[in-house]
């Protein structure tokens, strides 16, 4: 089982990933999950630590996507 520290790390690592591959702005992202984009960007840099409500949030983002949520945990399909 992951500790906070390191779900919230892989979550970010993520989440960028996500940013960078569907070419999207991080601002635009934090704006459509319901942060400032200086909480974003503090959230995905380890600044901030992402609350359960938070990672909801950008669940509901990545949905949007057509990615699944579990990605963001990195448990892969059949895993």
């Amino acid at each position: 089982m992951r500790d906070i520290t390191e779900s919230n790390s892989i979550v970010a690592i993520r989440m960028k990933e996500v940013i960078r591959e569907k070419g999207l702005r991080q601002a635009s992202v934090a704006t459509k999950a319901g942060f400032t984009s200086q909480e974003l960007n503090d959230m995905l840099n380890g600044r901030r630590i992402m609350r359960a409500a938070d990672i909801a949030s950008l669940i509901n983002v990545v949905k949007d996507f057509g990615i699944d949520a579990n990605y963001l945990f990195g448990i892969e399909k059949g895993a």
